[in-house]
């Protein structure tokens, strides 16, 4: 896919639809419990990422590219790093709510190395980390402020919490795993977004193979045609 195909859109993917390798580590629709017990089910539609390049010039929000959401190290299992590339879909609402943080905290937003979307088989993926659905991230810098110290960190949990009620933040502190003291965590809880062309009735089986879905090449057209046709009257 050229850079000029990826201004027209991602395409969106039914996991169930990919390879045994990718579905295996992946897990679409399957069940993983929390910390507390409580079950959540695996997000199945994803965006495929083609290369790197398209990666770079593709723009989730004004501030917020798709690369800053699938930076992984080693830890990330070996086929996840290869392109094409994997991200739930719900990573464009996580977007959406860092640009609003970013606004609030006044500084640039920067997402750590394996502190946006992490597969299920990525070796910090503990019980049902909200990393797995896209809707997390691990910020380590805002502007010129290396998120290191208590007060920074509650700082910006503040101005986090602050945006919406939907955004959870973990504390300062390093004795347990719902503590953080090098990073600012903001998550969204477990949503999955379920592409609109997608019948839920049919949910249990793939409902296409070839092509694959590419809904948001179709969207943008529609979303740019009614400013076209007032523009030709």
């Amino acid at each position: 896919m050229s850079l000029d195909e990826a201004e027209q859109g991602l395409k969106v993917v039914d996991a169930f639809d990919l390879d045994d390798e990718l579905r295996s580590l992946l897990k679409p629709g399957a069940m993983v419990p929390d910390a507390e017990g409580r079950r959540h089910r695996l997000p199945r539609y994803f965006y495929e990422i083609p290369s790197h390049e398209v990666a770079l010039a593709t723009r989730l929000t004004p501030h917020f590219g798709l690369n800053e959401f699938i930076l992984s190290d080693l830890k990330e299992a070996q086929r996840l790093l290869q392109f094409p590339r994997y991200v739930p879909c719900a990573v464009r609402v996580l977007a959406f709510y860092l640009e609003q943080f970013r606004a609030a905290a006044g500084g640039s937003v920067h997402i750590a190395v394996n502190g946006g979307y992490r597969s299920p088989c990525h070796k910090l993926s503990q019980n049902a980390s909200t990393h797995m659905w896209g809707t997390a991230a691990d910020v380590y810098r805002i502007g010129s402020t290396i998120l290191k110290t208590k007060e920074a960190i509650e700082k910006f949990n503040e101005i986090a919490e602050d945006v919406s009620d939907e955004v959870h933040v973990l504390p300062y502190g390093h004795v347990t795993a719902k503590e953080a003291d090098d990073h600012v965590h903001l998550d969204l809880g477990y949503i999955t977004l379920i592409p609109r062309e997608i019948s839920e009735d049919r949910m249990e089986q793939p409902q296409e193979t070839k092509p694959r879905f590419a809904f948001e090449e179709r969207r943008r057209k529609e979303r740019r045609t009614p400013a076209v046709a007032a523009e030709n009257e």
